[in-house]
């Protein structure tokens, strides 16, 4: 039997079949091609070539896109399920991080001498796009395949599907914790203006990363389970490290470093709209050139991996 080979029982017969060929057992006829039985279902492949393995992933990634609705109500059916029987459901985190924001805002604010008209709107749009953007969706990136193992074990359902429902439940919760800033500019009258519409490529951006890095991590925390704690620790060292608190004009001419930083950059081209500012092209260049590594490393683990994480989960 060749290496990865997989005995299948069909219409009597009994054979062996790999990803390039279907050689049957003894003298039983020749059954129909391998290319044939994975179109069917019969054929369990867990390797094969970097092309077939490639042309799966596409496979994956296309049929998975097809399905955006299915994907569209299970994120919004794990918001409903998250918050089953609360009053407030969601906007408990609503709560909380408006005042988180207000009690950060005081405590910073007069730390670094800043002005809390101009400092505390930073400070409210900085915290939620982190907070339930960027950190938030890096610790359920981890466990994208992981929360869907029933699903995963038990339907035949393109994997794709599990990374939009988790990037839409993320955007479901960031969308309504921009409450918080939204609040802190009506009270401080501090409008973005037309320049905030500078920020939907940086949204498009952002979402392309998003699956991304659900395709990334999800792959590699499906198979060693030690990593998640190692990301929730870069999250956290990314936090400090990261203008979110702090303003980047506070670092005067030290600040040269900041474009180096892969989550300034992706952090920036949404905040600076939303603030009235306008990013600059050093920004944009590195946080496209980031998304474009992102992507690469994100397509070559999933696609090696995509065989095996119904066996991981």
């Amino acid at each position: 039997m060749p290496p990865r080979a997989v005995r299948i029982a069909a219409r009597g017969w009994i054979g062996y079949a790999t990803a390039m060929s279907f050689i049957p057992s003894g003298d039983l006829p020749v059954m129909q091609p391998a290319a044939r039985l994975r179109d069917a279902g019969l054929l369990l492949d867990a390797g094969g070539g970097f092309a077939a393995r490639r042309r799966a992933a596409g496979h994956d990634i296309g049929d998975g896109a097809a399905q955006w609705r299915l994907a569209c109500s299970l994120g919004w059916l794990d918001i409903k399920l998250r918050y089953r029987g609360s009053a407030l459901g969601p906007f408990w985190l609503t709560l909380s991080s408006a005042v988180m924001v207000a009690s950060m805002g005081l405590i910073y604010g007069t730390l670094f001498g800043a002005v809390l008209s101009q400092y505390l709107p930073f400070l409210a749009i900085s915290m939620i796009l982190w907070q339930s953007g960027i950190g938030g969706l890096a610790g359920e990136a981890c466990t994208v395949f992981l929360d869907a193992e029933q699903t995963i074990r038990s339907i035949r359902m393109p994997f794709t599907v599990q990374v939009l429902r988790c990037v839409v439940r993320n955007a479901i919760v960031l969308a309504h914790n921009l409450v918080v800033p939204i609040g802190v500019f009506a009270i401080f009258d501090t409008w973005p203006g037309l320049d905030a519409l500078l920020a939907l490529p940086g949204v498009a951006l952002w979402i392309a990363d998003a699956i991304a890095a659900c395709f990334l991590l999800g792959s590699i925390c499906a198979r060693f389970r030690d990593v998640p704690p190692i990301v929730g620790s870069i999250m956290q060292i990314g936090f400090y490290i990261t203008p979110i608190v702090w303003k980047p004009a506070q670092l005067g001419a030290h600040g040269w470093w900041l474009p180096l930083n892969p989550f300034f950059t992706v952090l920036e081209v949404v905040r600076a709209p939303l603030l009235g500012e306008v990013p600059t092209m050093t920004i944009w260049g590195a946080a496209l050139g980031y998304s474009i590594l992102l992507w690469l490393a994100a397509w070559a683990m999933f696609a090696r991996a995509r065989a095996r994480l119904a066996f991981w989960v």
